[in-house]
């Protein structure tokens, strides 16, 4: 009799984690797998059938090859330089009170929620011929004239770590904040030195975190388009500009899944070497206990010590050349002036760019110029007025309220699962459900699209939620799962004790408690969605298209000072979201 009690009872456990897994499992199939299979089965069975034609074609000119050689530097630089000038703001803001750290993450989060077509647009302004740049260069007597600042290699590798580096940051706090310093206090008191202690005991603790910002900026560089399409050249062209104009001047569907086979092969190799050197349980922030058991690792491991070590003492003998006050701060907290000198630096280049449209949509002379001649309101008037422009904020404001609910109600009960279900196989369930964030997003724009095509989803505000909640649910199952690690479980098991069923405690005790990160992960998933471009380049146009792509039309298109008012309502209106959904956070962990 208890056997079957028991029996019973797993095979109700079973049900409810179908059921609380079946909504996302079938979104990501329908609408990531199946569509991404499809792009990639065209590229050797199309119309003909078999044929390695296209990859022939593919190979056959250097032109692709270089193309992907090109990808790969301007990805490796921005990865390189992400990492390096992000590791003092992590390092800075894992060590401060909570009210200091949220001071500062609120710029972090701001720069990384700000449309990347807001902040690539203000590098044109920057940077352009009669631009901040180039004016004060000029001022300043460094240059005679102006300089050609855009359209080559630092122009793009300046957009790209700026629009990339707030991901490395975050991805690296989220591996600090759980490092004890107490630890390199404790070797300085048994007379390290403090770069030996940083070097040595610090530094080795915070390298998962280090590792998966790399891969995670890499992956999400390598499958950039919109700051070199803005900044860059010829010379600078990237693999997915191959793949948009196989997709959209030639609807040559099938060398389009070529190109995407040969960047998804090139992103999945990355991740079997960062696989095979320090273990993929590192992108959770955990160490690779593979990593340490292998005995082919030690060798890596000897020479990675090595270099610490050479790092150690050349930054303890530049310490020896630091004043004694300084070098008294430093010893004693880890923090110095130097440090928050450099990181309010990298603060201001993250928020200076989108500031910089604020002035100029006041501008009453019709060139975007600095700095900007007189004030006037005639560009937000314009914006205001304009049907496109207020279709495609109506369109949008639908498509994000839509996604927002729909994430949510698919992402909460997955967090349940994963958080509090006794399972097998949870770390391959949360791969599967960070997919969409693994997967180059154009590779899932392209293979929706030609999905969407065949089923007539093409222009429809459902297909936009369908396809944007694929890419939006990942943040709220993570959002999620970070609320429900932080409640007390307890407080569900009072209420079953008095008599409450399983729905009653969901009801009158777990949502009102959670309600708060509900809201946060809502707002998550409308911001991803209000500001989601490469989805909607393919998927909407005309009148049926949502803001980001008016906007691209209008920057592609010609260069008008309503670009300007429309920046500065984008820049507020994603403050006021992400200012929104800390404080949303923050009361629920608090709860």
């Amino acid at each position: 009799m208890t056997s079957s009690a028991s029996s019973r009872k797993r095979a109700g456990q079973g049900r409810r984690h179908f059921l609380m897994a079946a909504p996302l499992a079938a979104l990501l199939l329908a609408l990531l797998i199946y569509p991404v299979g499809q792009l990639l089965l065209l590229s050797f069975h199309g119309d003909q059938g078999f044929s390695l034609a296209q990859y022939h074609r593919l190979f056959q000119s250097t032109v692709y090859v270089n193309v992907l050689l090109i990808t790969l530097k301007i990805s490796l630089w921005t990865t390189f330089f992400s990492v390096v000038a992000g590791y003092p703001v992590a390092y800075l803001i894992s060590g401060l009170s909570a009210r200091r750290k949220t001071s500062l993450l609120f710029w972090v989060l701001l720069s990384f929620w700000t449309s990347f077509l807001v902040r690539t647009f203000a590098w044109v302004v920057l940077l352009g011929r009669n631009g901040v740049v180039n004016q004060l260069l000029q001022a300043l007597g460094i240059l005679d004239a102006p300089a050609n600042l855009l359209y080559n290699f630092g122009s793009v590798l300046v957009g790209m770590v700026h629009a990339l580096m707030p991901l490395a940051v975050l991805t690296m706090l989220s591996v600090m904040e759980n490092i004890d310093r107490n630890l390199p206090r404790a070797a300085a008191t048994l007379g390290a030195r403090p770069g030996t202690a940083f070097w040595k005991i610090y530094f080795p603790l915070s390298m998962p975190g280090v590792a998966a910002a790399a891969i995670m900026v890499f992956v999400t560089a390598i499958g950039f388009f919109i700051t070199p399409a803005l900044l860059g050249g010829r010379k600078e062209t990237m693999i997915t500009q191959i793949i948009i104009d196989q997709v959209q001047q030639t609807m040559n569907w099938e060398f389009a899944g070529t190109v995407s086979v040969l960047l998804l092969v090139v992103v999945l190799a990355v991740f079997a070497i960062y696989d095979k050197v320090l273990g993929l349980s590192t992108m959770t922030g955990a160490a690779s206990a593979r990593v340490r058991a292998s005995g082919g690792a030690s060798l890596s491991r000897r020479a990675g010590d090595a270099v610490l070590t050479l790092l150690a003492g050349v930054s303890d003998r530049l310490f020896d050349l630091l004043p004694r006050r300084l070098r008294r701060s430093v010893s004693g907290t880890g923090q110095s002036r130097t440090l928050w000198w450099i990181v309010l630096l990298v603060l201001a280049f993250l928020a200076a760019p989108a500031f910089l449209m604020i002035p100029l949509s006041f501008d009453s002379g019709s060139g975007l110029t600095w700095p900007p001649k007189g004030f006037s309101l005639q560009w937000y008037e314009q914006m205001f007025t304009s049907a496109v422009w207020m279709q495609a904020i109506t369109r949008s404001l639908i498509v994000g309220v839509g996604t927002g609910l729909l994430a949510m109600l698919i992402g909460t009960p997955a967090a349940f699962l994963l958080v509090r279900a006794d399972l097998r196989g949870k770390s391959a369930m949360l791969a599967f459900v960070l997919s969409p964030i693994v997967v180059p997003r154009m590779i899932i724009a392209v293979g929706m699209f030609y999905f969407f095509a065949r089923v007539g989803l093409v222009g429809s505000s459902i297909g936009l939620i369908l396809a944007h909640t694929v890419v939006a649910v990942p943040y709220v199952v993570i959002t999620m799962m970070a609320v429900l690690r932080n409640y007390d479980t307890r407080l569900d098991l009072a209420a079953q004790s008095l008599g409450a069923g399983p729905w009653a405690t969901l009801r009158f005790v777990t949502f009102p408690i959670l309600a708060a990160g509900l809201m946060s992960s809502f707002l998550f998933a409308f911001a991803t969605s209000f500001d989601e471009l490469t989805i909607a380049l393919f998927a909407t146009g005309g009148l049926n298209a949502t803001l980001p792509k008016q906007f691209w039309d209008e920057v592609t298109l010609q260069i008008s000072p309503v670009i300007a008012a429309v920046s500065t309502c984008l820049f507020l209106f994603i403050a006021t979201l992400i200012w929104l959904a800390d404080r949303l956070r923050r009361r629920s962990l608090a709860g």
